[in-house]
C-alpha cells in the first residue's frame, strides 16, 4: 500500500490513498531506528531536505510495518519527518509498548500542523513556574557557569525569601543557595556576583513563557508579543499571569527587567508594558477582581514610565528618551571571547567604560547587536534618541490616557497623585512634536534616530522606521504621528528598501553596505528579519489603511516559516535570513530553535506568536494559497497512483 501526498488541491486522489491509513499500531522504537537509518543520511536525528542532498543519495520513501505484518509506504520528506515525530511521542509515552499511529497526523496540512502545535505543545513547552516543584527546570542557565545554583529574592518579598529558604533545605541535592537582595541595588553589587549569578524570583507560582533555548528566563519585550500570541490562541489567563510578572518586577525590582537574572538587574528592554494591559483587559470580563487588577498593573506602569524611561539616566536634554542601562564591564551573558577582539583596540580605562556604557544601551535596546548606531567606527547607541524607544513611550502614553478614560472615568488615583488622561494626552502630544522636529525626514519620508551629542539625524535605514505607523491610537485620528499621505509615503519609502522575499529585514542593506567590507555580521542587521518588527508593522500598516501591504507582508513571513519548518523537521527558529528565506543565520550567537533532535518541543516564543497573529490576520484567499504550498521534493519524488 503506498501512501503519499503531493499537494491537496491538485491530486483529489491523494485523499483516498491518506484516508486508508487512518489508524495503524506498531512499534516506535522499531520503526523510529529503521526510519532514521534510511533517511537520516547526516544523523542529526532529524528527516530534512538536507539529508537528500548527502553524498549518499536518498530516496524519501519509507516502508512503515503495521504490527499485523501489513506494509505502508510514506513518501516525502515533510511526511516522513512528520512520522519521525509521531514516532518519537509514541514512545515517550510508553518504550516499550506498542502505540497507533495517526495517519491524519503524518499527512497533515503543514499550515495547520505548525498552528495545532504551537497552540497545543509549544506554549507548553515554553511556560515555566517559579516554585518547589520547578525549580530545576527553571534555575537552569546555559549561558553562565557557576558550582551552585543561585535564586535571588527581592529584599520586600520576605514570604518568597521563607517559601524558597525551606524548598532548598528539603531539597539538599538540589545545591540551591537562596540570597536575599539589598534594598538598593549598585553596578558595584551586580559586579560582584561574578561567579555566583543566578536567577530573580518572580511572583510566585504564577505561570510565565520563555523564548526557548538558551533563552530559558522570561525577557522584557519577548513577553508583549507572547502575550499577543497567547491571546489569539485564548490563552487568557497565561498572558494575563505574565502582566503579573512584570508588575512583580517594577514593584520589587524597579523596572521592567531584561530579563529575570542576577546579570540583567541594571537594564531593562523596550516598554510595551501599557499595550499589554490594554490588550489583555479587552479580553477580561468586568468584575470588581478585574477592576482591581487594572488598577494595580496601570499603578505598575505609571510608575516605570516617570521613573524609569522619564528618570534621569534616560531622559535627554531633548526631551526624548534614550536606551541607556547601569553597571560596567564584560556582560556576564556573553560567549567567553565574545569582546576580545574589541577590547584589544581600548588603550584606555576611558575608552574601554566609553564602549561598555553603549554596549549595555544596545542590549537595553533589545537590538543587540547592529551597526545602527555606529559613527566614526564607534558604536554609540547611548547618544541616541530613537525612533523605536520613543515611539513605544508615545504609544505608551496614548495607552494610559485611554485606559484611564475608559476604564476610570477619565481621572486615576496613584496613591496621592491624581493623573487625568488629558495629562497623558498632553505628554503625547509634546513627544509628537518633538519626534517630527527630530526623528522625521521630510524629504526621504523615513523616520531615523537621532544623535543628541553631534545633533545629527542617522541616515541608517531600519525597520523601526515603521514603529510610528503602529504607535497612535486609531479611536483618536488626531494622535497619528503623521498626515494620511505622509504615512503613506513612509510605508512606500520603507519597504522599498527592507521588504524581501520572507519579509522585513531588520535593516536597508544600502545602509550597512555604506560601512564598507565589514569583518562581522549582526544579527540585527540586513539581510535578518525579526518577528516584533512584522507584527508591529502589519498592525500599523493595516491601521493605517494600508491592509493590502500587509496582507502581503504576512503572506511572505508565514510563507518562509511554514517552507523551512515543512523541509526541516518542525524548525520555529529565532530569526531567519528573510531574502534567501532560511533558518540558516549565523551571526553572532548563531540561531536558537535550530538545534533539535527528533522533534522541536518548543519553536521559539515571539516566532510562534507571529504565526499565529498572522495566521488570525491573514484574509482568506492568501490562506487557501498558504495552505496548498507543494514541496518541490513531493513532485520529483512521487508513485503513481494504483
Amino acid at each position: 500500500m503506498i501512501l503519499f501526498l503531493l499537494g491537496w488541491a491538485f491530486f483529489p486522489f491523494a485523499h483516498a490513498n491518506a484516508a486508508e491509513f487512518q489508524t495503524i499500531e506498531v512499534k516506535p522504537i522499531l520503526e523510529m531506528t529503521a526510519l532514521l537509518k534510511a533517511q537520516d543520511a547526516d544523523r542529526d536525528l532529524k528527516i530534512t531536505l538536507d539529508d537528500l542532498h548527502q553524498k549518499r543519495k536518498i530516496t524519501p520513501k519509507f516502508d512503515l510495518k503495521d504490527v499485523s505484518g501489513k506494509v505502508y509506504t510514506v513518501e516525502g520528506t515533510y511526511p516522513l519527518s512528520n512520522l519521525l515525530q509521531e514516532l518519537k511521542l509514541a514512545s515517550d509515552r510508553n518504550e516499550d509498548a506498542p502505540a497507533h499511529l495517526r495517519g491524519d497526523r503524518i499527512f497533515e496540512n503543514p499550515v495547520a500542523r505548525i498552528s495545532r502545535l504551537i497552540r497545543d505543545d509549544y506554549w507548553k513547552g515554553l511556560t515555566r513556574i517559579i516554585d518547589r516543584d520547578h525549580l530545576v527546570q527553571v534555575l537552569g542557565d546555559s549561558k553562565v557557569k557557576s558550582k551552585l545554583r543561585y535564586l535571588y529574592v527581592p529584599a520586600d518579598d520576605p514570604q518568597a525569601y521563607t517559601y524558597y529558604q525551606k524548598a532548598a533545605a528539603e531539597m539538599p541535592a538540589l545545591k540551591l543557595k537562596v540570597v536575599r537582595l539589598p534594598k538598593v541595588i549598585t553596578p558595584d553589587y551586580v559586579e560582584g556576583l561574578a561567579g555566583k549569578h543566578g536567577l530573580l524570583a518572580l511572583k510566585l507560582g504564577e505561570p510565565y513563557v520563555v523564548p526557548g533555548g538558551r533563552f530559558n528566563e522570561m525577557y522584557g519585550w519577548d513577553s508583549y508579543f507572547e502575550g499577543l500570541g497567547l491571546i489569539v490562541d485564548r490563552k487568557i489567563d497565561l498572558a494575563q499571569s505574565m502582566v503579573d510578572h512584570l508588575v512583580y518586577e517594577i514593584r520589587h525590582y524597579g523596572k521592567i527587567l531584561n530579563a529575570n537574572r542576577t546579570y540583567y538587574l541594571l537594564r531593562s528592554q523596550p516598554p510595551f508594558l501599557p499595550s499589554f494591559i490594554r490588550a489583555v483587559r479587552e479580553e477580561l470580563p468586568d468584575t470588581p477582581a478585574t477592576r482591581e487588577w487594572l488598577k494595580e498593573s496601570l499603578s505598575a506602569a505609571i510608575h516605570e514610565y516617570t521613573t524609569v524611561w522619564m528618570g534621569k539616566a534616560r531622559l535627554t536634554e531633548t526631551g526624548l528618551s534614550r536606551y541607556a542601562g547601569d553597571g560596567g564591564g564584560v556582560p556576564p551573558e556573553v560567549e567567553k571571547g565574545h569582546f576580545d577582539a574589541v577590547l584589544a583596540t581600548l588603550k584606555t580605562k576611558a575608552e574601554r567604560e566609553a564602549f561598555f556604557r553603549n554596549d549595555r544601551a544596545v542590549r537595553e535596546s533589545g537590538h543587540d547587536t547592529t551597526y545602527r548606531w555606529r559613527v566614526d567606527g564607534k558604536d554609540r547607541c547611548a547618544d541616541f534618541v530613537t525612533v523605536d524607544l520613543n515611539s513605544l513611550l508615545y504609544k505608551a502614553e496614548l495607552e494610559i490616557a485611554h485606559l484611564i478614560d475608559h476604564y476610570f472615568d477619565g481621572s486615576f488615583k496613584d496613591g496621592d497623585r491624581q493623573w487625568t488622561a488629558g495629562e497623558w494626552r498632553k505628554k503625547a502630544a509634546d513627544r509628537k512634536k518633538r519626534m517630527l522636529a527630530l526623528l522625521w525626514d521630510s524629504k526621504q519620508k523615513l523616520f531615523f534616530d537621532y544623535d543628541f551629542v553631534t545633533k545629527k539625524r542617522s541616515q541608517y535605514v531600519s525597520a523601526t522606521t515603521l514603529y510610528p505607523l503602529w504607535a497612535w491610537d486609531p479611536e483618536h485620528p488626531e494622535t497619528r504621528l503623521l498626515s494620511e499621505s505622509d504615512q503613506h509615503a513612509l510605508a512606500k519609502a520603507a519597504l522599498a528598501q527592507l521588504e524581501m522575499p520572507g519579509g522585513l529585514a531588520a535593516t536597508a542593506e544600502k545602509s550597512l553596505r555604506a560601512f564598507g567590507d565589514l569583518k562581522h555580521e549582526r544579527q540585527w542587521d540586513y539581510p535578518n528579519g525579526w518577528a516584533p518588527h512584522q507584527i508591529l508593522a502589519w498592525i500599523g500598516l493595516e491601521q493605517s489603511g494600508m491592509k493590502p501591504l500587509a496582507d502581503r507582508l504576512i503572506y511572505r513571513w508565514l510563507y518562509m516559516i511554514t517552507r523551512n519548518a515543512m523541509d526541516y523537521q518542525g524548525t520555529i527558529p529565532e530569526k531567519y535570513d528573510v531574502v534567501k528565506r532560511s533558518h540558516r543565520v549565523f551571526a553572532e550567537y548563531g540561531n536558537v530553535g535550530t538545534e533539535f533532535s527528533y522533534i522541536t518541543r518548543e519553536g521559539f516564543g515571539w516566532m510562534n506568536a507571529s504565526y499565529q497573529i498572522g495566521l488570525r490576520r491573514l484574509p482568506q484567499d492568501l490562506r487557501e494559497k498558504l495552505d496548498r504550498v507543494v514541496p518541490p521534493e513531493w513532485i520529483r519524488f512521487t508513485i503513481p497512483s494504483k
